[in-house]
């Protein structure tokens, strides 16, 4: 068989070239339909939390009037108690930066952006999530446990879509205890290095628990046991998960419920 001739060698060439740019861009491409998959998951989960942030608002803001009104009395008085105005000042301060926090948080959640990993400590990701459901957790009468580890490593992560991830876990851990009347409703969020000294989170719950012929399954895109659901929800935490370099698992309890969990791996730097 005769050697290729330059042409052919060319328009081999060319031909390899083309396929990697074909390649490059389906890649780009699934990349940006996950994104806006998990954009559109993120607004639907903040519908479903409009009570919890409205009240999470409101609490510091009701406070802020409250110190207000006490500021104006102290200063109606024959001799204004002027510590008392700066203390009620400091007051209104620190709750108008609650109020702040919560609405930079929701429109972090919100906004459609890139994603960006930077050095991250998954209990302050764990902290967060739990002062945006705690409105949740209280009008299904859920009690939260929290059992994290102190002084983790970091790891490298986009602090909003590990959010989602979490937001997602204990939201389905709430809905999973709703027709639990017989026991205490009781969802235990757990952090830690496991054996393979990664990083360790998880969410678990005393409800329904899972069907053994459903617990892959429930990671499958559309696949749901809610009569409601999309299905969407736990297939894109797992993307997430996996895109951070780390596995999401569901396993059920000895005693009633399940456990979700994932693992991350550990900054370089922190290993």
């Amino acid at each position: 068989m005769s050697p290729p001739t330059r042409p052919q060698r060319v328009a081999g060439l060319r031909s390899r070239a083309s396929r990697r740019m074909e390649r490059k861009h389906a890649e780009q491409a699934l990349r940006d339909m996950q994104t806006n998959l998990a954009h559109v998951a993120r607004i639907t989960t903040l519908g479903e939390l409009t009570a919890s942030i409205t009240h999470e608002v409101n609490q510091p803001l009701g406070a802020v009037l409250t110190n207000a009104e006490a500021c104006l009395r102290w200063l109606d008085r024959a001799t204004p108690d002027l510590d008392a105005v700066r203390r009620s000042v400091e007051w209104i301060i620190d709750d108008g930066k609650r109020a702040s926090e919560v609405i930079r948080r929701v429109r972090a959640l919100a906004k459609k952006t890139e994603i960006e990993k930077v050095p991250l400590d998954v209990n302050d990701v764990v902290r967060e999530v739990v002062a945006l459901v705690q409105r949740e957790l209280a009008s299904h009468r859920v009690s939260l446990r929290m059992e994290l580890a102190p002084a983790l490593p970091l790891i490298l992560g986009d602090r909003v879509q590990l959010q989602q991830v979490m937001i997602n876990l204990v939201m389905n851990g709430i809905e999973a205890m709703q027709s639990v009347t017989d026991r205490l409703r009781e969802l235990v969020i757990r952090s830690r290095r496991d054996e393979t000294r990664r990083l360790l989170v998880s969410v678990t719950d005393g409800g329904v628990g899972i069907a053994k012929e459903d617990a892959e399954r429930l990671f499958d895109a559309f696949f749901t046991t809610k009569p409601s659901g999309m299905g969407m929800g736990l297939s894109i935490c797992r993307s997430i998960v996996e895109g951070h370099g780390g596995r999401l698992s569901v396993s059920g309890n000895e005693g009633p419920g399940a456990t979700f969990q994932f693992t991350l791996p550990v900054t370089l730097f922190a290993a």
